[in-house]
């Protein structure tokens, strides 16, 4: 095994200098088995990516039944592909008036991407507005709308007239937004940042501020949407709807894709006004959008969504002790702040070894990411919440 690890670091290029290194061999359920025959309790989902786990049967089938029809055919948008149609029609059919059309790409950043070239096309105009903390990917375009300047200031020049505000700061945006803006681009819910919720009224409020000055608002929903918060999109919650709405990560249930959605007016900015305004050569691929498919229509055909906050209630019943500052997020987005900054790379790791997979924050350090398949079990909480507790006991020894 030490012949693949080294080949691993040798060969294949990391983003951390101590990556966690586990050998995979196989993934079953909610659990990932190692080329040692450890197995590993998934509290991350691949960071919100496997929304129902390992091998889930309809997905599996899905997409054995779409690659023996076919693959890779064309580029975006030319030819008409049964899987990428049906997809794009089940998400109208399942989100409120206008979002109505979808543009399939393959990344969350690349849909991040399109969403912003989109506003500023449609509108018109080139100021961005986004939030500090905010993480909406780690392209060119996307990076610049990051919140934070130690990720970015390698990689500058980046895009001009970006203004920041601050999260459930109402004030900030009145006083940024004018009649140069294109977009606002929130995160429903902010979640790089330890996971910070929108306060009383705040995206109502956006909302409201957009339509006054004819700004769009993009709601970034790659890390909540396809039912983590117990709603297919976690905008549903706070009653408004986006002008354009991203999705990624678990829209796919493990395969790559993602996409923006916005009302049949605006999208047709990109085949009316502008032809070949945007491009992508692998988005809506046939077997990703067969997956994709076959997730949503699990969701909306269970009652899997109905059961999400009651998750949320046995993660918190279960994650009791005094070195826990407190749990932040909704639904199966939580975050698990540490009273001592210092213990959060040191539970993550001790977890590891007992046998449980937990995730950091790129913004939070005394943070940790709890964000499983919606198809967990109490059981498997309950398992996971006691090697949580054991590890956070064995810190005090």
């Amino acid at each position: 095994m030490k012949g693949l690890e080294n080949d691993f670091m040798q060969y294949q290029t990391q983003v951390l200098p101590n990556p966690m290194k586990i050998r995979v061999d196989h993934a079953d359920g909610h659990y990932i088995y190692g080329k040692d025959g450890k197995k590993y309790l998934d509290f991350v989902a691949g960071v919100s990516v496997n929304t129902f786990g390992y091998g889930n049967k309809k997905i599996k089938d899905a997409i054995k039944k779409q690659v023996e029809k076919y693959l890779h055919t064309m580029v975006y948008g030319e030819f008409i592909q049964e899987p990428c149609v049906q997809l794009c029609k089940k998400l109208a059919e399942n989100t409120p008036y206008p979002l109505k059309k979808t543009y399939l790409l393959t990344s969350g950043t690349e849909a991040v991407e399109g969403a912003l070239k989109l506003a500023k096309g449609y509108t018109g105009r080139e100021e961005i507005i986004s939030c500090k903390w905010a993480y909406h990917g780690s392209t060119h375009g996307s990076m610049s709308i990051m919140g934070n300047e130690n990720y970015k200031r390698s990689f500058r020049p980046l895009l001009p007239l970006i203004k920041f505000i601050t999260f459930n700061n109402i004030e900030e945006l009145a006083s940024s937004i004018t009649e140069k803006t294109a977009c606002v681009i929130l995160e429903t819910i902010q979640c790089s940042s330890g996971i910070t919720l929108p306060k009383n009224s705040f995206l109502k409020e956006v909302k409201k501020k957009c339509e006054e000055k004819n700004v769009l608002m993009i709601l970034d929903e790659i890390q909540t949407g396809f039912g983590r918060t117990g709603k297919l999109f976690a905008f549903e919650h706070y009653g408004i709807v986006p002008d354009i709405l991203i999705m990624g990560k678990g829209m796919g249930g493990g395969m790559p894709i993602s996409g923006f959605m916005s009302s049949d007016e605006i999208m047709k900015f990109f085949y009316d006004r502008v032809p070949l305004g945007h491009l992508s050569t692998f988005g809506g691929n046939p077997v990703s959008a067969a997956a994709s498919l076959t997730t949503l229509n699990q969701l909306i055909d269970s009652n899997i969504m109905e059961d999400i906050s009651l998750k949320e209630k046995w993660i918190r019943k279960y994650l009791v002790h005094d070195q826990i500052k407190n749990i932040h997020g909704k639904g199966l987005l939580l975050s698990l702040e540490l009273e001592n900054k210092n213990y959060a790379q040191k539970v993550l790791e001790s977890c590891l070894k007992k046998g449980l997979i937990l995730f950091r924050f790129l913004f939070h350090s005394s943070s940790l990411r709890i964000s499983p398949p919606l198809t967990i079990t109490e059981k498997e909480i309950q398992e996971g919440c006691s090697m949580i507790i054991e590890s956070l006991n064995d810190l005090r020894k």
